[in-house]
């Protein structure tokens, strides 16, 4: 199985509920526009670290954001 089928990413819906861009995201975790871009698309893993910064802004559980099966 590929990895793409096992990681679920719901980052877009909780970014646009707070009323962030991309860009806007990506300073608040210190990352590229990119790695939001390719996380909302579920095509790179975030570190720890990472997903704990997205989801203290996002406001909702790491696990609710991103998806492992």
């Amino acid at each position: 199985k590929h990895m793409e089928n096992e990681f679920i990413c719901n980052l877009k819906t909780y970014r646009i509920q707070v009323g962030l861009t991309q860009e806007q995201l990506a300073d608040l975790v210190g990352v590229r526009r990119e790695t939001i871009m390719r996380l909302e698309k579920a095509q790179y893993n975030p570190s720890l670290k990472l997903a704990i910064d997205i989801s203290r802004i996002v406001k909702k559980p790491i696990e609710d954001i991103f998806i492992f099966k």
